[in-house]
């Protein structure tokens, strides 16, 4: 923090600590390719890590080096996407809800609240 603060370039800077440390980490572990995959595609937790052979805290724990979060927290943001590209498809929300796999529109304005601490429609508007 403090480099990037100092740099002349803080963008410049980010990128290059970014792309070194991306060389360092090797390449990603192709089963979380799958898992994303799975979560993506509606599967539950419990469904991905009997398809992967991981127990719920490996899982977990391996998701939070993967991706930042858990593999929960991964599906949610993987539903928000799936319905937020049926909104910019001009969607009914309801219906963009419903089909992303929320209970209701409500729903989906609460995981649009949580997750992007904005509405859906000044999310759209972005």
């Amino acid at each position: 923090t403090e480099r990037i603060d100092a740099a002349a370039d803080p963008a410049a800077a980010l990128e290059a600590l970014a792309a070194r440390l991306a060389g360092a980490a090797g390449p990603p572990d192709p089963l979380f390719g799958h898992v994303a995959r799975a979560l993506g595609a509606g599967r539950t937790v419990t469904e991905v890590a009997a398809e992967t052979g991981l127990g719920a805290r490996t899982l977990h724990r391996r998701s939070l080096a993967a991706f930042g979060y858990g593999p929960k927290t991964l599906a949610r943001v993987l539903r928000l996407q799936r319905a937020l590209a049926l909104a910019r498809a001009a969607v009914p929300f309801a219906e963009a809800a419903a089909r992303a796999g929320y209970t209701d529109q409500a729903h989906l304005a609460r995981d649009v609240r949580d997750l992007t601490g904005s509405t859906l429609g000044r999310l759209l508007l972005r």
